[in-house]
Protein backbone atom coordinates (compact mmCIF):
# COMPACT_ATOMS: atom_id res chain seq x y z
CA UNK A 1 0.00 0.00 0.00
CA UNK A 2 1.70 3.42 -1.01
CA UNK A 3 1.64 5.85 2.05
CA UNK A 4 -0.73 8.84 2.34
CA UNK A 5 1.19 12.06 1.84
CA UNK A 6 0.24 15.51 3.11
CA UNK A 7 1.50 19.06 2.96
CA UNK A 8 2.64 18.48 6.28
CA UNK A 9 6.53 18.06 6.58
CA UNK A 10 6.45 13.77 6.84
CA UNK A 11 6.82 12.98 10.56
CA UNK A 12 7.30 16.22 12.67
CA UNK A 13 4.85 16.22 15.71
CA UNK A 14 2.39 18.77 15.76
CA UNK A 15 4.35 22.16 14.41
CA UNK A 16 4.61 25.20 16.75
CA UNK A 17 1.87 27.15 15.80
CA UNK A 18 -0.09 23.98 17.45
CA UNK A 19 1.75 23.38 20.46
CA UNK A 20 0.29 24.45 23.36
CA UNK A 21 1.42 27.36 25.31
CA UNK A 22 2.97 25.43 28.21
CA UNK A 23 1.67 26.58 32.08
CA UNK A 24 3.62 29.40 33.17
CA UNK A 25 4.60 28.16 37.15
CA UNK A 26 6.34 30.67 39.52
CA UNK A 27 10.18 30.33 38.75
CA UNK A 28 12.70 29.95 40.79
CA UNK A 29 15.08 33.02 41.15
CA UNK A 30 19.14 33.09 42.59
CA UNK A 31 21.76 35.56 41.74
CA UNK A 32 25.10 34.68 41.02
CA UNK A 33 28.07 37.07 42.16
CA UNK A 34 31.90 35.19 40.39
CA UNK A 35 34.30 35.74 43.19
CA UNK A 36 36.52 37.34 39.86
CA UNK A 37 35.65 39.42 36.67
CA UNK A 38 33.89 36.77 34.06
CA UNK A 39 32.76 37.52 31.07
CA UNK A 40 29.62 35.11 31.45
CA UNK A 41 27.35 36.36 28.47
CA UNK A 42 30.72 35.16 26.02
CA UNK A 43 31.00 32.08 28.17
CA UNK A 44 26.90 31.00 27.54
CA UNK A 45 26.77 32.46 23.89
CA UNK A 46 29.10 30.19 23.01
CA UNK A 47 26.79 27.35 23.89
CA UNK A 48 24.05 28.78 20.83
CA UNK A 49 23.87 26.75 17.66
CA UNK A 50 23.47 29.68 15.25
CA UNK A 51 21.34 32.77 15.47
CA UNK A 52 17.95 30.81 15.24
CA UNK A 53 19.06 27.71 17.44
CA UNK A 54 15.83 26.97 19.48
CA UNK A 55 17.34 26.01 22.55
CA UNK A 56 18.98 29.43 23.04
CA UNK A 57 17.69 32.97 22.01
CA UNK A 58 18.56 36.63 23.13
CA UNK A 59 15.76 38.95 24.02
CA UNK A 60 16.99 42.39 24.94
CA UNK A 61 19.56 42.41 27.91
CA UNK A 62 18.19 38.20 28.64
CA UNK A 63 19.36 35.13 27.34
CA UNK A 64 16.79 32.43 27.03
CA UNK A 65 18.39 28.67 27.68
CA UNK A 66 16.52 25.62 27.66
CA UNK A 67 18.27 22.04 28.21
CA UNK A 68 17.28 18.71 29.20
CA UNK A 69 18.85 18.30 32.45
CA UNK A 70 19.35 14.88 33.87
CA UNK A 71 15.92 15.99 36.20
CA UNK A 72 14.16 16.93 33.28
CA UNK A 73 13.65 20.00 31.00
CA UNK A 74 14.97 23.52 32.52
CA UNK A 75 14.43 27.06 30.83
CA UNK A 76 17.17 29.25 32.04
CA UNK A 77 16.49 33.47 31.84
CA UNK A 78 19.93 35.56 32.47
CA UNK A 79 20.39 39.28 33.03
CA UNK A 80 24.21 39.21 33.39
CA UNK A 81 25.92 42.51 34.83
CA UNK A 82 29.42 43.33 35.65
CA UNK A 83 29.16 41.38 38.88
CA UNK A 84 26.47 39.60 39.04
CA UNK A 85 24.18 37.32 36.79
CA UNK A 86 20.33 37.11 37.97
CA UNK A 87 19.02 34.07 36.83
CA UNK A 88 15.26 33.14 36.32
CA UNK A 89 14.52 29.06 35.80
CA UNK A 90 11.24 27.02 35.42
CA UNK A 91 10.70 23.46 34.81
CA UNK A 92 11.69 20.66 36.55
CA UNK A 93 14.91 20.64 36.02
CA UNK A 94 14.91 24.31 37.37
CA UNK A 95 17.23 23.39 40.71
CA UNK A 96 20.13 21.36 38.61
CA UNK A 97 20.52 24.43 36.51
CA UNK A 98 20.78 26.95 38.77
CA UNK A 99 23.25 24.73 40.42
CA UNK A 100 25.16 24.29 37.29
CA UNK A 101 25.44 27.64 36.45
CA UNK A 102 28.55 29.03 37.61
CA UNK A 103 30.21 26.23 35.49
CA UNK A 104 27.85 27.29 32.00
CA UNK A 105 29.00 31.03 33.03
CA UNK A 106 32.84 29.76 33.02
CA UNK A 107 32.81 30.56 36.92
CA UNK A 108 34.74 27.57 37.31
CA UNK A 109 37.23 27.80 34.57
CA UNK A 110 40.43 27.93 36.23
CA UNK A 111 43.25 29.94 34.23
CA UNK A 112 46.15 29.20 36.78
CA UNK A 113 49.46 28.16 34.54
CA UNK A 114 48.51 30.36 31.63
CA UNK A 115 51.25 32.46 30.34
CA UNK A 116 50.12 34.57 27.74
CA UNK A 117 53.42 36.88 27.50
CA UNK A 118 54.72 33.43 25.22
CA UNK A 119 53.49 35.37 21.89
CA UNK A 120 52.56 39.72 21.78
CA UNK A 121 48.89 39.06 20.04
CA UNK A 122 48.13 36.88 22.75
CA UNK A 123 49.39 38.94 25.50
CA UNK A 124 47.34 41.87 23.97
CA UNK A 125 44.25 40.26 23.65
CA UNK A 126 44.51 38.83 26.77
CA UNK A 127 45.16 42.28 28.33
CA UNK A 128 41.95 43.62 26.62
CA UNK A 129 40.28 40.61 27.72
CA UNK A 130 41.51 39.25 30.75
CA UNK A 131 37.80 38.03 32.16
CA UNK A 132 37.28 35.85 28.93
CA UNK A 133 36.36 32.03 30.30
CA UNK A 134 35.19 28.92 29.08
CA UNK A 135 31.62 27.72 30.18
CA UNK A 136 30.52 24.15 30.61
CA UNK A 137 27.17 22.66 30.33
CA UNK A 138 27.71 19.20 31.57
CA UNK A 139 25.32 17.90 29.20
CA UNK A 140 27.62 15.53 27.91
CA UNK A 141 25.11 13.66 24.88
CA UNK A 142 23.39 16.86 23.67
CA UNK A 143 26.76 18.06 23.34
CA UNK A 144 27.99 15.51 21.37
CA UNK A 145 24.82 15.59 19.16
CA UNK A 146 25.29 18.69 18.26
CA UNK A 147 29.05 18.07 17.45
CA UNK A 148 27.99 14.95 14.92
CA UNK A 149 25.48 17.55 13.50
CA UNK A 150 28.49 19.83 12.35
CA UNK A 151 30.72 17.17 11.14
CA UNK A 152 32.18 18.05 7.34
CA UNK A 153 29.42 20.22 6.68
CA UNK A 154 29.58 24.09 7.04
CA UNK A 155 27.77 25.85 9.66
CA UNK A 156 24.85 26.94 7.99
CA UNK A 157 23.88 23.55 6.91
CA UNK A 158 24.34 22.30 10.75
CA UNK A 159 22.66 24.91 12.03
CA UNK A 160 19.96 24.21 10.16
CA UNK A 161 19.27 20.20 10.62
CA UNK A 162 19.62 20.89 14.45
CA UNK A 163 17.09 23.98 14.21
CA UNK A 164 14.81 21.02 12.40
CA UNK A 165 14.78 17.87 14.26
CA UNK A 166 15.12 20.20 18.17
CA UNK A 167 11.66 21.47 16.86
CA UNK A 168 10.00 19.16 15.12
CA UNK A 169 11.05 16.22 18.00
CA UNK A 170 12.19 18.54 20.87
CA UNK A 171 9.36 19.38 23.80
CA UNK A 172 8.30 22.77 24.34
CA UNK A 173 10.26 24.90 26.77
CA UNK A 174 8.70 25.94 30.32
CA UNK A 175 8.21 29.96 31.03
CA UNK A 176 7.50 32.67 29.34
CA UNK A 177 10.07 32.35 26.69
CA UNK A 178 10.00 35.48 24.20
CA UNK A 179 9.35 32.93 21.67
CA UNK A 180 8.60 29.28 21.20
CA UNK A 181 11.75 27.16 22.41
CA UNK A 182 12.39 23.54 22.77
CA UNK A 183 14.55 21.19 24.83
CA UNK A 184 16.28 18.59 22.69
CA UNK A 185 14.65 14.88 21.94
CA UNK A 186 14.54 12.67 24.96
CA UNK A 187 14.64 9.74 22.75
CA UNK A 188 17.40 10.95 19.22
CA UNK A 189 17.38 7.42 18.48
CA UNK A 190 13.42 7.05 17.67
CA UNK A 191 14.25 9.94 15.25
CA UNK A 192 13.29 8.41 11.36
CA UNK A 193 15.29 7.94 8.49
CA UNK A 194 13.39 10.21 6.66
CA UNK A 195 13.08 13.22 9.11
CA UNK A 196 17.13 13.70 9.10
CA UNK A 197 16.62 13.62 5.00
CA UNK A 198 13.93 16.32 5.48
CA UNK A 199 16.14 18.39 7.64
CA UNK A 200 19.27 18.12 5.55
CA UNK A 201 21.58 15.87 7.80
CA UNK A 202 23.60 13.58 5.84
CA UNK A 203 23.40 9.89 6.48
CA UNK A 204 26.72 9.34 8.17
CA UNK A 205 25.79 12.03 10.30
CA UNK A 206 22.15 10.41 11.01
CA UNK A 207 23.15 7.43 11.45
CA UNK A 208 25.87 8.25 14.27
CA UNK A 209 23.52 10.67 16.48
CA UNK A 210 21.17 7.28 16.33
CA UNK A 211 23.96 4.30 16.93
CA UNK A 212 25.46 6.84 19.74
CA UNK A 213 21.85 7.44 20.91
CA UNK A 214 21.20 4.02 21.72
CA UNK A 215 24.33 3.58 23.91
CA UNK A 216 23.33 7.40 25.96
CA UNK A 217 23.79 6.33 29.43
CA UNK A 218 26.80 3.72 29.12
CA UNK A 219 28.15 6.90 27.13
CA UNK A 220 27.15 8.79 29.73
CA UNK A 221 28.35 6.94 33.04
CA UNK A 222 31.65 6.35 31.19
CA UNK A 223 31.74 10.01 30.50
CA UNK A 224 30.86 10.85 34.25
CA UNK A 225 33.51 8.04 35.69
CA UNK A 226 36.30 9.52 34.13
CA UNK A 227 38.36 12.16 36.03
CA UNK A 228 40.04 14.22 32.59
CA UNK A 229 40.23 15.43 29.19
CA UNK A 230 42.55 12.56 27.90
CA UNK A 231 40.29 9.77 29.32
CA UNK A 232 37.14 11.66 28.34
CA UNK A 233 38.79 11.35 24.93
CA UNK A 234 39.58 8.04 24.81
CA UNK A 235 35.54 7.35 25.51
CA UNK A 236 34.57 9.72 23.08
CA UNK A 237 36.63 8.35 19.94
CA UNK A 238 35.87 4.76 21.15
CA UNK A 239 32.47 5.31 19.68
CA UNK A 240 31.58 4.73 15.86
CA UNK A 241 32.01 7.99 13.52
CA UNK A 242 33.41 9.74 16.52
CA UNK A 243 36.72 11.14 15.90
CA UNK A 244 39.05 13.63 17.30
CA UNK A 245 37.19 16.92 15.85
CA UNK A 246 34.12 15.61 17.19
CA UNK A 247 35.46 14.73 20.33
CA UNK A 248 37.26 17.95 20.94
CA UNK A 249 34.38 20.15 19.91
CA UNK A 250 32.05 17.93 22.67
CA UNK A 251 34.60 18.22 25.28
CA UNK A 252 34.91 22.24 24.39
CA UNK A 253 30.93 22.21 25.15
CA UNK A 254 29.79 19.93 27.75
CA UNK A 255 33.10 20.26 29.73
CA UNK A 256 35.00 23.62 28.91
CA UNK A 257 38.22 21.76 28.17
CA UNK A 258 40.88 24.44 28.09
CA UNK A 259 43.60 22.73 26.89
CA UNK A 260 40.76 20.58 23.47
CA UNK A 261 41.63 21.65 19.99
CA UNK A 262 39.57 20.76 17.13
CA UNK A 263 41.96 19.03 15.17
CA UNK A 264 40.51 18.25 11.44
CA UNK A 265 38.37 21.55 11.42
CA UNK A 266 38.35 23.60 7.80
CA UNK A 267 38.90 26.98 9.20
CA UNK A 268 40.85 26.63 12.75
CA UNK A 269 44.49 25.52 11.64
CA UNK A 270 44.18 28.50 8.94
CA UNK A 271 43.18 31.08 11.84
CA UNK A 272 45.62 30.27 14.31
CA UNK A 273 48.35 29.72 11.70
CA UNK A 274 47.47 33.64 10.61
CA UNK A 275 47.18 34.90 14.00
CA UNK A 276 50.50 33.31 15.07
CA UNK A 277 52.55 33.42 12.07
CA UNK A 278 50.72 35.79 9.64
CA UNK A 279 50.42 32.80 7.00
CA UNK A 280 48.00 29.81 7.06
CA UNK A 281 49.26 26.43 8.47
CA UNK A 282 48.23 22.79 8.47
CA UNK A 283 46.66 21.17 11.58
CA UNK A 284 50.38 19.53 12.01
CA UNK A 285 52.23 23.13 12.48
CA UNK A 286 48.90 24.58 14.02
CA UNK A 287 49.97 22.20 16.95
CA UNK A 288 53.14 22.76 16.95
CA UNK A 289 52.80 26.19 17.50
CA UNK A 290 49.97 25.95 20.45
CA UNK A 291 52.42 23.37 22.02
CA UNK A 292 54.11 25.86 24.36
CA UNK A 293 50.15 26.71 25.93
CA UNK A 294 49.85 22.48 26.09
CA UNK A 295 46.86 22.33 29.26
CA UNK A 296 45.35 25.71 27.93
CA UNK A 297 45.26 25.35 23.66
CA UNK A 298 41.79 26.41 23.96
CA UNK A 299 42.16 29.02 25.88
CA UNK A 300 44.54 30.60 23.53
CA UNK A 301 42.17 29.66 20.21
CA UNK A 302 39.24 31.27 22.43
CA UNK A 303 41.44 34.66 22.77
CA UNK A 304 42.60 34.93 18.79
CA UNK A 305 38.72 34.33 18.34
CA UNK A 306 37.87 37.00 20.56
CA UNK A 307 40.65 39.43 19.48
CA UNK A 308 39.13 39.18 15.87
CA UNK A 309 42.25 38.36 13.93
CA UNK A 310 40.75 36.88 10.77
CA UNK A 311 42.96 36.35 7.22
CA UNK A 312 41.47 38.36 4.66
CA UNK A 313 39.21 36.23 1.93
CA UNK A 314 40.84 35.31 -1.21
CA UNK A 315 38.24 33.59 -2.78
CA UNK A 316 34.21 32.60 -2.48
CA UNK A 317 32.61 30.74 0.65
CA UNK A 318 32.52 27.40 0.58
CA UNK A 319 29.02 26.24 -0.93
CA UNK A 320 26.98 23.99 0.46
CA UNK A 321 25.72 20.70 -1.04
CA UNK A 322 22.02 19.96 -0.85
CA UNK A 323 20.92 16.16 -1.21
CA UNK A 324 17.54 16.29 0.00
CA UNK A 325 15.86 16.07 -3.39
CA UNK A 326 18.31 13.61 -4.63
Amino acid sequence: MSAVTTGRTPGRRRATRDLPTPTTTRPIETEYRPSAPIDAARAVLHQQHGAHDPTMTVAGEVIWRVSRTPHGIATLALRIGRSVVRAAAWGPGAEWALDQLPRLCGGQDDPEGFDASRHPLIADIHHRHPDIRLGATDLVFDDLASAIFEQKVTGLQAFGAWRAIVTWYGERAPGPTPRPLFATPAEWHLIPSWAWHRAGLEPPQSRTVVAAARRRPSIERAVDAASHGEEHERILTSLPGIGPWTSAETRIRAFGDPDAVSVGDYHLCHTVGYALTGHRVDDDAMLELLEPWRGHRQRVIRLIYAGGVFEPRRGPRLHPEDHRDR
